[in-house]
């Protein structure tokens, strides 16, 4: 079965859409339908946003930023926002709460749905935890997890409780706080306090367990945790490829590997660069930061074709429920050209290529079709929501699992 098939076996539905009025089919009737929004995640950091949604900007920046926002927003439904501890809480009290909380309503109110990163880390940390001791450094983690789950519960319910907890107690690129309690008390217990720490702040919320390492330890780590009946939602897998393009092959494995605990997979960090690739003896990805690495045309046109060949493997795998995409422009992570839009906010090959999937080939435009004498309609649609509008009228329904569905929609009036 091609790659095209199987994301239409798993991410869509036949569905069979009866539409009634004043309790009785509208039979015969003109009704138009169109999809608006996607089941699936399709994600990107919305760090860059934060000053936009405070109104920090104005002038020609500011235009600049909306028309960044308004391609951001045609692509993606998913957004990942910044709660790195050194920076949220640099000094000890003074969180940057109301400045994250007006960009989480920004993107809400635009109907995005939300995750915070990273609720525990080793790196990133508030060097004021340094002269504590351990007992009080583990103290102020659990506050720090209660309070941002407290305070943006609602608004953000989705997490990542504990981010790459596989080398926490063994880190050495400079010393922190966070390091010291996971060598002192073991990687399970660590795991063990930030999930039901957040998990006593928001009983219904989302919580995911990420890494970069897709080595074997993550494995012992994720059934060790298993094991010890810690509830975790989701796997979190990062697939930055500074280095190259994995490839379906290899891709296929990773999620092979994973999906064998019956957990949804987030991929919660990917790259693809389009500029020259990183050299392969590079461990750290943070040790290769150069002054210009430049996109080439030669680069772009290999990323486009790469991102849609990842974006299908990943959807044709129904074990897969998210992709964040790390991030939309060249002027983030590291410096390295992996943005779907260029240093001067143009778009790139990719990010065009991503739109004719997400917004054209995994998506219903507003189609016009008429009624049996049932009052129904049939179709084939991705999983998400939509809407059915006869004259003014208009109600909206959800497709929420693939295969056949069969949804009774009621136009009030």
């Amino acid at each position: 079965m091609s790659v095209d098939d199987l994301i239409r076996q798993h991410r869509t539905a036949e569905a069979t859409v009866t539409v009634t009025a004043g309790g009785q089919p509208l039979a015969y009737a003109e009704v138009t339908v169109a999809q608006t929004g996607h089941k699936f995640l399709f994600g990107s950091t919305g760090f860059e946003f934060i000053p936009l949604a405070n109104d920090e900007i104005q002038g020609e920046e500011r235009a600049e930023m909306e028309k960044l926002a308004d391609e951001w927003l045609a692509l993606f439904n998913f957004a990942t926002l910044p709660f790195y501890w050194g920076r949220f809480e640099p000094a000890r009290g003074r969180a940057d709460t109301a400045r994250v909380r007006s960009a989480a309503r920004w993107f809400a109110d635009r109907g995005v749905a939300l995750k915070g990163h990273p609720l525990c880390w080793h790196t990133v940390q508030p060097d004021w935890l340094l002269p504590l001791s351990n007992d009080e450094i583990l103290e102020a983690q659990r506050a720090r997890i209660t309070r941002e789950v407290t305070d943006f519960r609602g608004l953000i319910d989705t997490w990542d409780a504990i981010n790459e907890a596989v080398i926490m107690p063994v880190f050495e690129n400079g010393e922190n706080g966070i390091t010291r309690i996971c060598r002192a008390n073991g990687r399970i217990a660590t795991v063990r306090m930030a999930f039901e720490t957040a998990r006593e702040s928001n009983p219904k919320g989302f919580l995911l367990l990420n890494d970069f390492d897709m080595s074997t330890a993550f494995e012992c780590l994720i059934e060790g945790v298993l094991e010890a009946g810690i509830e975790i939602d989701a796997i979190g897998l990062q697939s930055h490829m500074h280095q190259g393009y994995w490839g379906e092959e290899k891709t296929l494995k990773v999620i092979d590997r994973f999906a064998r605990y019956g957990l949804p997979l987030h991929f919660t960090e990917t790259t693809i660069v389009s500029g020259h690739i990183m050299p392969p003896e590079i461990v750290d990805l943070n040790d290769y930061q150069i002054p210009d690495w430049p996109t080439t045309p030669e680069g772009e046109a290999r990323q486009a074709d790469e991102i849609v060949r990842h974006y299908k493997t990943l959807l044709s795998q129904p074990s897969v429920e998210a992709m964040t995409y790390w991030d939309l422009t060249d002027r983030a992570w590291l410096g390295a050209p992996a943005g779907l839009v260029r240093r001067d906010y143009s778009p790139k090959p990719s990010y065009e290529a991503m739109l004719g999937l997400i917004k054209g080939e995994w998506w219903l435009s507003p189609t016009a079709m008429t009624t049996d004498a049932e009052g129904r309609i049939r179709f084939s649609g991705f999983l998400g929501d939509y809407e059915v509008r006869a004259g003014e009228k208009a109600v909206g329904f959800a497709l929420e699992r693939a295969g056949s569905a069969t949804v009774e929609v009621l136009l009030a009036g």
